[in-house]
């Protein structure tokens, strides 16, 4: 078994430091130089293949930046890349557990080297700024960190449980299912696409992995450390590409074995609905690993610290500009205490800086112009629902630039009913209750389908553990940020609409992607 530390999450920088935030700078510059307006090709069998198309990623704070570009996949390429995987999978799975592992903890090594380069990356890609950009590469180190170690216990023969019987050896083994295909988003483009590869790979499996249109720079920067770090050609198809041309044929192939999928509930439902229907060819029933979206809460009692109350409101609301299936886009206030939380929220989300993530802004541009378009028309919508107690506005440019920029919105004494209370927005537009109590509150909090994550900020042990108990999300924080989960310590994904509940991060999440078969031997 490979001997390596026990398992602990990364510490994130600390930019208070003026060295930490000048290393983060020559990183920027850097990438800058070396990185912005490459080209990242498919890899298909370990061979680069490019296409007569090429995807344009634009940088969201200034939309006039070519920040790279992919090559962009055909229903062609699938086959070959699916089939290419399949050649692979025959040898990679009788590689030893601990070799695969090491390939993760090696590409862990590497991005540990080069952290401050993804993190620039995605500050001019995706628009973070420092602190969001460098907790997300210090997920990305941890996925692979905490895959490699977690692999172990599938190892050998026997390490799954089974009970004794007289006259025979019984035990169970863990088998990988065979090649899958993932579609990652483009909101967490370093550290979901690479723990929705590397713990399939780990395991067994070969992965045909397409990255989110918005975000095929870090994907591609991503894939060539995987590959840097010893993956066997065809163990890992990088496959950019429109969703719309080849989605459906990679999720809809029969050998297709699964699919892993981080997204919008609409696009998620239509992946399960191809998914479920069997194709001639097809021996096997796909398996579907899916974290969707939320429409998140955040409780506010009466008995509780209300400055932390605050600073939970405006972290959770506004990190990333609400683009993150955790965002809180839902404050629940008691009566009691509402006007007194609102106010000091609308005064905090007030002094949020406007300007990109290179700048190091509190609030940033959003990812594209269909994501501008969506929020601003929601920003009116929510301005007939409620009352706009903060932003509204969508100016589209900041400091002569172009580029997809949103205020943050906050709208006040909304019903539990009311399209800004049930659509998943996706933005940095957060809708406003007042409870009449404890209970109310707790009503509207499951008053949607999404069952993602939730919080509640109370010194009431009884209220805390009643919401223990009833309030239906899959991640519930107490007296802090609903957004943040950490690799190990907070397995991570919801239910109901919210997804398969799979828990990345946890302890069980390899399982999804092996099978087990029982063998016994009459002594």
């Amino acid at each position: 078994m490979i001997r390596v530390q026990e398992y602990r999450p990364q510490a994130f920088t600390n930019f208070t430091k003026e060295e930490n935030v000048k290393a983060y700078q020559e990183a920027l510059a850097k990438v800058r130089q070396e990185i912005v307006g490459k080209h990242y090709p498919l890899i298909i069998d370990g061979q680069k293949v490019d296409t007569a198309e090429r995807m344009v990623s634009l940088n969201p704070c200034d939309t006039d930046e070519v920040v790279g570009t992919t090559a962009a996949a055909t229903k062609e390429h699938v086959d070959q890349a699916i089939a290419g995987a399949w050649k692979a999978f025959e040898s990679w799975k009788k590689w030893d557990m601990d070799a695969r592992a090491r390939i993760l903890l090696k590409a862990s090594a590497i991005l540990k080297r080069r952290r401050l380069e993804a993190c620039a990356i995605m500050s001019i890609e995706a628009g973070k700024n420092y602190a969001e950009a460098d907790v997300e590469v210090a997920e990305a180190i941890d996925f692979l960190e905490y895959y490699a170690r977690s692999a172990m216990k599938y190892a050998h023969f026997g390490s799954a449980e089974t009970t004794w019987f007289e006259g025979e050896e019984n035990g169970l083994m863990w088998i990988p299912l065979g090649v899958g295909v993932s579609i990652s988003p483009w909101n967490f483009p370093a550290a979901i696409f690479l723990g929705m590869l590397a713990a399939p790979i780990v395991v067994g499996n070969c992965m045909v992995v397409k990255p989110a249109d918005n975000a095929g720079v870090i994907a591609g920067f991503i894939a060539d450390i995987m590959l840097e770090a010893g993956l066997p050609a065809g163990v890992l198809q990088f496959l950019p590409g429109h969703g719309s041309e080849i989605g459906d044929a990679m999720t809809g192939h029969p050998k297709t074995r699964f699919i892993t999928f981080t997204g919008s509930v609409p696009v998620g439902l239509r992946i399960h609905e191809v998914a479920a229907k069997v194709q001639p060819g097809q021996k096997w029933i796909k398996r579907t690993v899916m974290e969707l979206g939320g429409k998140d809460a955040l409780i506010v009692d009466e008995t509780a610290d209300i400055e932390n109350a605050v600073t939970s409101a405006v972290q959770s609301a506004f990190g990333f500009n609400g683009q993150k299936c955790s965002a809180m886009s839902r404050l629940i206030v008691v009566d009691d205490v509402y006007d007194e939380v609102v106010g000091k929220v609308v005064e905090r989300a007030g002094k949020l800086t406007m300007g990109t993530g290179e700048e190091n802004a509190n609030v940033t541009a959003v990812i594209s112009q269909k994501a501008f378009k969506s929020i601003s028309e929601y920003q009116k919508v929510g301005a007939g629902e409620g009352k706009v107690l903060l932003g509204g506005e969508a100016p589209g440019e900041h400091n002569g630039k172009k580029g997809n920029y949103i205020q943050p919105t906050i709208i006040g004494d909304v019903d539990r009913n009311a399209r800004i209370s049930q659509e998943e927005i996706f933005g940095p537009v957060v809708a406003v209750f007042r409870a009449k109590d404890w209970q109310d509150a707790l009503d509207i909090a499951n008053s949607t389908v999404y069952g993602l994550t939730g919080g509640v900020c109370s010194n009431s042990r009884e209220r805390l553990e009643e919401a223990r108990e009833k309030f239906e999300v899959g991640n519930l924080y107490f007296n802090r940020k609903i957004t943040g989960a950490i690799v190990g310590v907070q397995p991570f994904g919801g239910y109901n609409m919210s997804g398969t509940d799979s828990k990345a991060g946890g302890p069980d999440y390899l399982s999804n992607f092996m099978q087990l078969k029982t063998v016994t031997e009459r002594w």
